[in-house]
């Protein structure tokens, strides 16, 4: 079924920036495609975009798993038969630690939500992503990626594997209409943010509303940047 609206794909929307970015475009008349592991949560982001006359598509999903990853661009064609944007949001934080008491577990779980579902999510909405009149990626970002921090390996090293893969796949695109970049929100009060400094006050920070209408824009037609790092 081929829909008029443009589709978006959201992941780690049931909450923080990727709630908030799944609202943005919905307001936008982007018909967002929301992907998340809490239904509840996912329930509560498709309430307030009805609430506002919009329409989602909701997509409970845990990103650590590949098989189930790898069909979301088959998916998205038989549902849609397109897909114009896609905006990586979901992370996880793992456990900060000195590098050499990482575990294995929070390690692997590290490198298939930071890393590998990067490299799924290319593979799988490229085609389609290339097919769309103006295609856009953004994928999320964090300055740990890029500046070494004592016991912030494990998230560090996973967010700059994906980065950097996500800068190359641009550069290799350079002649195409799809346009992709890496989006630093800088530090936002978020649940993840809240993890890592449980004693910081929040109270101070932006909320993820108050940065999704800069990523947003990047997904717009008109934007025409590509292949950069883009801080709100």
């Amino acid at each position: 079924m081929q829909v008029a609206q443009p589709v978006a794909l959201v992941t780690g929307a049931s909450r923080g920036l990727g709630a908030a970015v799944g609202l943005a475009l919905a307001a936008a008349g982007v018909r967002p495609v929301l992907v998340a592991r809490t239904q509840g949560g996912l329930e509560e982001v498709d309430d307030v975009i009805r609430a506002a006359g919009g329409e989602a598509t909701l997509l409970p999903l845990d990103l650590a798993d590949g098989a189930a990853l790898d069909q979301l661009g088959p998916s998205l064609f038989a549902r849609f038969g397109r897909l114009d944007i896609l905006v990586h949001c979901a992370a996880t934080l793992g456990r900060l630690t000195p590098a050499e008491h990482i575990l294995n577990e929070d390690w692997d779980a590290c490198v298939a939500v930071n890393q590998a579902a990067v490299w799924r999510l290319i593979r799988g909405c490229a085609p389609l992503l290339r097919a769309a009149p103006a295609g856009r990626a953004v994928f999320v970002t964090d300055q740990a990626a890029h500046r070494p921090r004592a016991y912030w390996g494990n998230y560090g090293a996973t967010k700059a594997a994906a980065a950097e893969l996500v800068l190359c796949w641009a550069a290799e695109l350079r002649q195409t209409r799809l346009r992709v970049n890496l989006f630093d929100p800088g530090p936002m009060a978020t649940a993840l943010r809240r993890a890592a400094m449980p004693g910081e006050d929040q109270s101070a920070l932006p909320h993820p509303s108050d940065i999704a209408p800069a990523l947003v824009a990047l997904c717009m037609p008109a934007e025409t940047r590509h292949g950069e790092i883009i801080a709100a």
